[in-house]
Formats: C-alpha cells, structure tokens, sequence
C-alpha cells in the first residue's frame, strides 16, 4: 500500500514538472510571437495581428499563473487553484475588451491596414503548432487534475483560432484588397474569447461550491469541473 502511495506522489510530481517545463516553453515562445505580431502589426496598421500579439501576451500571463500554482506551498492548495482559474478567466476577457474596442474603431473609421506577410507567415506557423501544445497541456493537466492548467491548456487554443482568422483576414487584404476583413476576423476572436471566459467563470463558481460542501458528491462533480 505504502509502495502504491509513493509511486502516486512520484507520478504526480513528475507531472507537476511537466507542467512547468511547458508552461515555461509557452511563456518564451508567446513572448517572441507577441514580439513580432506587434512590430509588424504597429508597422502595416493592423488591429488583428495587434491583437495576435496581445493574445500572445496573455498566453504569457496564463502561463506564469500555472507556474505559480505550482510552486512551492500552492502545490494542492485549493484556494491558490481557485485563485489561479479566475486570473486565467480574466485574461480572457481583457483580450476580447482590447480587440473589440480597437476592431470597432477599425471599421468605423475605416483604417485600411497594408498586407503583411510577415503576419501571414507568422499565423501559418501558429495555426498548426498551436493545437498541438495545447492537447499536451490539457492531456497534463487533466492528469493532476488542475482545472487551472486545463484553462490555460484552453487559452493556447484559443490561440489557435486566433492564428486562423488572422491568417483569413491578412490574406484576404494582402490578395483580394478586403482590409475590413481584418478587423472584423478581430472580432470574431473577442466573440470566442468572450464565451470562453464565461465558461471558465462558470467553473470557478461550480469549484468553489464543491469545495465548500454545499453542492452533491464532490468526487463526481469535482471532475466534471476539472475537464473544463
């Protein structure tokens, strides 16, 4: 039984490094992505890979939240778990309120933003790698069961879609002239970031409840909330 317990304890510290190393591995590599989406967005006028560059931002953000979660006296903590789900959730709305002002007053105004193809080829490479890291993230933080980490796991998603309605708006301006595309593929993304945030909001609440013994089993519904 002993030897049961020890090999449990083994394992999960082994995937609490885990998470570390991708959590590290993301923040650098959001950070250069957010660097070159930037510098390229400010360059051509474009709102959509500004936003690009400030959902690679948050990535960051969301990747260091985990980190702290698993460090040091958090290892486990609820509260800490609680609290580190609610700083993911935030993350995702303060990138939808970003696109969805800047967006609107890219139509409004009609700011025409030039082609970039540095944008373009920034977001083919997103769009195919960015699946990939976060179904390891999820697959990892669905094993510890950290809603936290399956949240963030969620964010690299949405990081995905992002890469993928750039890559629809910058091609259409760059090939066919549209440059309200880009604005609008923005907007898009804030719609996603929006109920995403919601959904991650609903499962915070749902955790808490559990947690604090006012809802039905806890083991049942506190996997339920986990897989989030």
């Amino acid at each position: 039984m002993r030897a049961l317990v020890g090999e449990a304890f083994v394992d999960r510290r082994r995937l609490e490094q885990q998470a570390r190393r991708l959590a590290w591995g993301g923040i650098c590599y959001h950070f250069l992505e957010a660097t070159i989406a930037v510098a390229a967005g400010l360059a051509a006028g474009s709102i959509a890979l500004i936003g690009f560059g400030a959902d690679s931002l948050i990535e960051s953000l969301a990747g260091l939240i985990v980190l702290w979660l698993f460090t040091g006296a958090r290892l486990g903590s609820s509260t800490a778990e609680r609290r580190a789900q609610q700083l993911v959730a935030i993350s995702f709305f303060a990138l939808a309120l970003y696109i969805g002002v800047e967006s609107l007053r890219s139509l409004i105004g009609g700011h025409e933003p030039d082609a970039s193809w540095i944008g373009i080829g920034l977001a083919a490479f997103t769009a195919p790698t960015m699946p990939l890291l976060a179904a390891w993230k999820r697959r990892v933080g669905r094993a510890l069961n950290s809603s936290a980490a399956v949240k963030e796991a969620s964010q690299t998603q949405l990081c995905a879609y992002l890469s993928i309605a750039l890559l629809i708006g910058l091609g259409a301006n760059a090939l066919f002239g549209l440059w309200w595309m880009d604005p609008a593929a923005a907007l898009f993304i804030a719609a996603v970031a929006v109920r995403e945030g919601s959904r991650k909001l609903a499962r915070r609440r749902l955790l808490r409840q559990l947690l604090s013994g006012r809802d039905g089993p806890p083991a049942a519904q506190a996997a339920e909330a986990g897989a989030g």
